[in-house]
């Protein structure tokens, strides 16, 4: 049997080694198809489904440690999927999470999602020294996660056959009977204004 030279080990080793580190790396949160999804809709060949990430198990893939939705912020994952024969673009969409009764929240940008705990209450205690001051202790902002920004829907147009996902944030408690709308998307080639979605998210 013949020894494998030095040289060869080392390329060996590095090669497995970049392997275990690519694997560790990839574990990143990835949306399922849109055609996986139950509430789902599609409009002119562009088809986008909705899912609401209130459960704590669902923030922990997506968020990790972070659990959003304890904080007053609701993450809603949006899949598209353009199975168009033309590009659709996203610079004039808005969407909003409509509850009963016609209650309707914009979502909030995923930069300003991150300092809605800045204002924090902090927390007070005094000294066991008689003559020292009280000691104001500023707790961390929960918030404050760059995967909230990682995590957000950013693609500006979506090209035939391709798709894109993402969240979007809404300062608001879930409940049933609720929905997403969206309006704005339009055709790259024409400019014209798809007809709006709305889809429920039971």
């Amino acid at each position: 049997m013949k020894k494998m030279n030095s040289g060869k080990c080392l390329l060996l080793f590095l090669s497995i080694a970049a392997c275990l580190w690519a694997d560790k790396k990839d574990t990143g949160f990835r949306p399922e198809a849109v055609e996986a999804y139950a509430t789902k809709q599609t409009i002119q060949d562009l088809t986008i489904a909705v899912q609401p990430f209130d459960d704590p198990e669902e923030a922990k893939s997506a968020f990790g440690k972070l659990n959003p939705y304890e904080h007053g912020v609701l993450p809603v994952l949006v899949v598209m999927k353009n199975n168009g024969k033309g590009t659709v673009r996203f610079e004039t969409m808005e969407i909003r999470y409509v509850a009963p009764k016609g209650r309707r929240v914009d979502a909030t940008p995923p930069a300003d999602v991150l300092y809605l705990k800045a204002g924090t209450r902090p927390k007070v205690s005094n000294s066991p020294i008689p003559t020292g001051g009280p000691k104001i202790k500023v707790g961390k902002n929960p918030l404050k996660d760059q995967v909230i920004v990682e995590r957000a829907f950013a693609a500006k147009m979506l090209p035939p056959g391709d798709s894109a996902s993402g969240f979007f944030y809404f300062q608001t408690g879930h409940t049933r009977g609720t929905s997403i709308y969206i309006s704005g998307i339009t055709e790259a080639a024409s400019g014209k204004e798809l007809f709006f979605f709305e889809i429920p998210l039971d």
